[in-house]
């Protein structure tokens, strides 16, 4: 089986892909936010060199997923979950949802700023 042959493995290393790409902006508002501070935190913002990496290795992730869910035919056997069409409807419903949530997230610095004010 391919790495990332499903279109729930490719939606959760998009996710985990966005959680990198805004680590070093959301994950200070987050921490602080929940009562954990601390000079280290400043730290985080030394991933922010690799924002622009994490972000492309999202768009992949989310571009494979949904390539697999629109793009690529569909072969399965009659009784295997995939031949069933609700199967394939909540795939695509996660899809979205997924896709909002990472959008939000790769985001978050150009509308972060004004929860700060």
């Amino acid at each position: 089986m391919a790495l990332f042959s499903t279109p729930r493995s490719s939606l959760v290393g998009g996710f985990l892909a966005a959680i990198g790409a805004s680590l070093c902006c959301v994950g200070p508002l987050v921490l602080v936010s929940l009562g954990i501070g601390g000079a280290w935190i400043g730290t985080l913002t030394a991933l922010e060199p690799y924002r622009p990496l994490f972000i492309a290795v999202t768009l992949l992730f989310l571009f494979l997923a949904f390539r697999k869910l629109y793009l690529v035919p569909r072969v399965c056997d009659p009784d295997q979950p995939c031949a069933n069409p609700a199967t394939l409807r909540n795939q695509r419903i996660l899809f979205w949802v997924v896709s909002v949530a990472l959008i939000a997230l790769l985001t978050f610095p150009y509308y972060g700023v004004y929860f700060l004010e």
